[in-house]
């Protein structure tokens, strides 16, 4: 099941005035979602610059909600207190990898 997965940002400003703690977390939630990414679960991810407020977005193939749920529950942004939202993509489609990375 392909899953829209959000991380809120705890303020508009947050991308400018990080705390240490938050930075620290940040860096943390990037490794980790680089290993979904090299893993094949994240299909995309990255911080979305909208000007009400940035947040995090994410494309994931989940096997089911409780998958989605873990993958939530052990990222280091949330648990460091920021809060995700996903939401199941039930007719979305992935490109294919070219076969010339395989």
């Amino acid at each position: 099941m392909i899953y829209a997965y959000n991380l809120l940002s705890p303020r508009p400003s947050f991308v400018t005035d990080m705390t240490d703690d938050e930075k620290a977390a940040m860096a943390a939630h990037t490794e980790y979602w680089k290993g979904l990414l090299a893993d094949g679960v994240a299909v995309c991810f990255g911080a979305v610059l909208d000007p009400a407020g940035p947040y995090g977005l994410a494309v994931v193939e989940a096997d089911d909600q409780a998958h989605i749920e873990q993958i939530a529950a052990n990222d280091p942004a949330v648990r460091s207190g920021m809060t995700a939202k996903f939401h199941p993509m039930p007719g979305g489609f992935v490109r294919p990898v070219p076969a010339a990375t395989r």
